[in-house]
């Protein structure tokens, strides 16, 4: 399954594993049971991951970061996807690319802090009736003075309870009225910026997601980040990595992982007389769970490779997002019915893989949105924004 890895890539495959069955497999069904990561258990894991070098491995490494590859980090991401989200941001950082678009002051402000683990950051981007529709932004920032203000309403935002700062799309207008969407980093505890209840999920047990609320929130001129009107190009410039890794690769990671259980239970779970491996129709779920993982694998090294050859490598980043997302569904649905009725209880973590694997489908661009990105590469639409030549 890792044909391929140089020796230090093997070296991080291992030590990543190593940690995650020891330090963080352990605390799943606790997380399950209780919809959270206790304090002491998060700071325990964030120490021992700084400990061993694993967090913030993705970052600059003059900026205190790990400094890997594109594809090393995607490789290890890839190993995160074998436990749940809110261990993977506990203990590896959830430090987003968009932040490297900050000027120097900014990212000493913002930025070093997060790869330090001493600050922690979320995207807010998702409004009511922007989702897909990533252009549709209807919270306003208006000028102020040589500041803003920002009103509005985003929602689903990731890690909102925990996070201390957040990276917030809105919509601006210039001297000539000309609007845009933009970006802009706003720290938690300003006046009239809201935090509401968690919204629960069908899965991602321990990660909150909640609401944000925006009223007359006034922001100082080094809260934009990037270009004014330049926040979309910029969101979409940066977060292709992050698709590329927090869904891409970690969706490969955890069908690996349900696959192993999954050939472990075949192969020990007798019926008739013998195991369920040796039944033909169980060797087909197995051996077709096999070939699209280690096919989504290939595709998912090579854009990663790609993009460390300074490709534009967008449309490569679509397919990998949408083959991933689709066969970690196929191979969880699998591994319940080949799991029968122990795979639907919540006694085994089949049934939360279950759960936790429809997200994938839908956040960071539903599938039919990879589709047409896709599908516009092949078109040649020379004019459109997601046109990068395969």
């Amino acid at each position: 399954m890792e044909f391929g890895l140089s020796s230090d890539q093997r070296i991080l495959v291992d030590s990543l594993r190593r940690f995650i069955d020891r330090e963080l497999l352990p605390l799943e069904e606790k997380v399950e049971l209780t919809g959270r990561l206790d304090p002491t258990s998060a700071t325990d894991i964030f120490e021992k991951s700084r400990a061993n070098g694993f967090y913030a491995m993705s970052m600059p490494a003059e900026l205190g970061g790990g400094g890997l590859s594109t594809l090393d980090w995607i490789i290890a991401e890839e190993q995160f996807g074998r436990t749940t989200d809110i261990l993977i941001r506990r203990a590896f950082g959830n430090i987003y690319d968009i932040l490297l678009a900050a000027t120097p002051e900014q990212q000493e402000r913002w930025l070093v802090p997060c790869i330090h683990g001493e600050r922690t950051c979320s995207i807010a981007f998702t409004e009511p009736e922007a989702g897909s529709d990533a252009g549709a932004v209807r919270t306003q920032a208006t000028p102020d003075g040589d500041g803003w203000v920002l009103n509005g309403y985003k929602h689903y935002i990731s890690d909102a309870h925990f996070s201390d700062f957040f990276v917030v799309t809105a919509r601006t207008k210039d001297r000539d009225g000309r609007g845009g969407v933009s970006t802009f980093i706003v720290d938690k505890g300003l006046a009239g910026f809201q935090i509401g209840a968690d919204q629960p999920m069908m899965g991602l047990r321990g990660t909150t997601h909640a609401p944000l609320t925006f009223d007359n929130v006034r922001l100082g001129s080094e809260t934009l980040l990037g270009e004014q009107g330049g926040g979309f190009k910029l969101a979409l410039k940066t977060l292709g990595r992050v698709r590329l890794a927090q869904v891409g690769a970690r969706a490969i990671g955890k069908a690996a992982i349900v696959l192993e259980k999954t050939g472990q239970h075949a192969r020990n779970r007798h019926q008739f007389g013998k195991p369920l491996a040796e039944f033909l129709a169980v060797q087909s779920m197995l051996a077709e769970s096999a070939v699209e993982i280690s096919s989504a694998r290939l595709l998912l090294y090579q854009t990663a490779w790609l993009l460390d050859q300074g490709s534009d490598a967008r449309a490569q980043i679509a397919m990998v997002k949408l083959q991933a997302s689709e066969l970690l569904n196929r191979v969880t649905d699998r591994a319940v019915q080949i799991h029968g009725g122990s795979g639907y209880s919540k006694e085994l973590p089949i049934e939360r893989y279950y759960r936790d694997a429809r997200i994938y489908r839908i956040f960071d661009g539903v599938s039919d949105i990879q589709k047409q990105i896709v599908a516009r590469n092949l078109r040649g639409d020379a004019s459109d924004p997601y046109q990068i030549a395969v």
